[in-house]
């Protein structure tokens, strides 16, 4: 079988797993104190061109999601969010089991929300006469790329960050799939645009080339304030730290995470070309990873017995749209095979 299901169905690119054997009988502080952890924060800084930033690493995307949220949230706040975003529709109600409720907006197949529903939401939240008997919105959400594959252009990201700032309500941008993003050939957003727009937001390694782990970047020193003590309490605080830091010092060497982020884009519109010119559609546009063709039940049927996808949406008795996601080690010989196949029907 071969797996378009998701980003995540390899291990690690071949550097990580050499520097940690390479490393492996090294003797460090634990719990992120050492000095490759050091090193990666260092390279995290500069590729976000700020130095006063805090960068912490967790181990895994909803761990890294409730952590940060509920470290924001007053008890009654809750959090605003796209109704098919990842925190509302893909964490088993995990913010909800912190004791916060997601505040999903409506958003389209796009999966994006816009900063007027954001303010829309938190003015009619605080102008209501009874909002004290009310959850209040206490922070902003948001993932480039979308679950859809999307991505927010610079534009969109300035307006909401700017209502955020008006409205005090700290955005929080989830980057599990981030280098897929920022590599997309659309995207006009760099690092340096998330680090000056975002409170928080993190970096992803488990979807982008790492074992596992995500880099927390925290720019709102609010936040940062005993962040290390919410990380402990929620599981979060890995013994061997350093397994997190040789990833992303090593993902952030050389530029290898553009380079394996830019593969799994070039995969990608490969195949979509390939899509497109077999007749077709999709289940929305976007220039990322994460494909949503939307194919006859019966070539899928035929497909499915060499190659695995997500299934995405029923669009019609005979038809289904399917995530068929590339990765950064997306294999082209994979690619070319099922593109040979495609043509079969």
């Amino acid at each position: 079988m071969i797996e378009f299901q998701c980003d995540y169905a390899e291990g690690a690119h071949p550097k990580i797993l050499e520097r940690m054997i390479e490393t492996n009988m090294d003797q460090t502080p634990g719990y992120g104190l050492d000095p490759y952890c050091d090193e990666a924060r260092r390279l995290i800084r500069k590729a976000c061109g700020r130095e006063n930033i805090d960068v912490q690493f967790l181990v895994g995307g909803t761990q890294t999601n409730t952590t940060i949220i509920c470290s924001v949230l007053r008890p009654y706040q809750g959090v605003l969010t796209a109704a098919s975003g990842h925190i509302n529709v893909h964490e088993s109600g995990a913010i909800e089991a912190t004791g916060h409720k997601v505040l999903a907006l409506p958003c389209g197949r796009e999966g994006k929300i816009t900063a007027e529903q954001i303010k829309a939401a938190y003015e009619a939240h605080m102008n209501d006469s009874s909002a004290e008997h009310m959850v209040q919105p206490g922070m902003v959400y948001i993932s480039n790329p979308t679950e859809n594959g999307t991505i927010y252009y610079r534009n969109e990201l300035e307006a909401i960050s700017r209502v955020c700032h008006e409205c005090g309500l700290p955005l929080f941008l989830d980057g599990a799939r981030l280098g897929y993003g920022l590599m997309a050939a659309d995207n006009d957003v760099i690092l340096e645009d998330i680090a000056r727009l975002c409170d928080v937001f993190y970096i992803g390694g488990t979807k982008v080339g790492a074992l596992f782990g995500e880099a927390v970047v925290i720019t709102n020193p609010a936040i940062s304030k005993d962040f290390r003590y919410m990380i402990k309490q929620r599981g979060g605080m890995l013994a061997k730290g350093r397994l997190l830091g040789i990833q992303f010092q090593t993902l952030f060497e050389d530029g290898l995470y553009w380079q394996i982020s830019k593969h799994a884009i070039d995969m990608a519109m490969k195949l979509k070309k390939a899509f497109r010119e077999c007749g077709y559609d999709f289940y929305v546009e976007n220039s990322t990873n994460q494909q949503l063709p939307v194919l006859p039940d019966a070539v899928l049927k035929k497909l499915s017995e060499k190659y695995s996808f997500s299934f995405w949406e029923k669009m019609d008795e005979d038809h289904s749209a399917v995530r068929v996601c590339t990765s950064w080690a997306t294999k082209e010989e994979n690619i070319d095979a099922l593109i040979e196949d495609l043509k079969k029907f």
